[in-house]
């Protein structure tokens, strides 16, 4: 059986260490994917701080903070939103790759058609990294967006009240 290049005429210890090798590959992107939901997961629980610090605001607000601080929480809400997909595509990016390593392993002890369920499960994976890495870029320049909007804010009270 010919499996990415994996020639199998028997399970030979050699046949089975090219499929370990083979395998590497995809267990790395793994070890990445473990690092990018770890980062969205930190970034998950300092907007959740900032949710909390508003929410108290917003109790001792008056009509124009108030405001303001409900639109801040909308903003954060959305930021909130876009990690969630990254999370989720991330996952299931590595539920793909796993599957790919898996279907490698199988495939390397059956006669079936292995080879494209493995292309589908890794190139799956690689699919949802980019769209975990695409809504991350998005919260990320939100997040950024939302730091200017903040700093002229702040700007402008302080111009309002005299302040240099």
């Amino acid at each position: 059986m010919t499996l990415f290049n994996i020639t199998l005429s028997g399970n030979s210890p050699d046949d089975i260490a090219h499929i370990i090798q083979v395998s590497l590959a995809p267990a790395f992107v793994l070890t990445a994917l473990a690092q990018m939901l770890n980062v969205f997961s930190t970034r998950l629980a300092r907007i959740a701080d900032k949710v909390n610090t508003t929410a108290k605001e917003l109790d001792k607000a008056d009509a124009t903070e108030a405001h303001h601080l409900s639109r801040q929480l909308s903003f954060l809400r959305r930021r909130s939103f876009l990690l969630d997909v990254a999370v989720v595509m991330a996952c299931l990016s590595a539920v793909m790759i796993l599957g790919s390593i898996l279907t490698l392993f199988v495939g390397a002890l059956r006669d079936a058609a292995a080879a494209s369920v493995l292309f589908a499960c890794f190139g799956a994976g690689l699919i949802f990294t980019v769209c975990a890495l695409s809504a991350f870029l998005t919260e990320i320049l939100l997040a950024g967006r939302g730091i200017r909007v903040e700093v002229d804010r702040q700007q402008d009270q302080a111009s309002t009240a005299g302040l240099p």
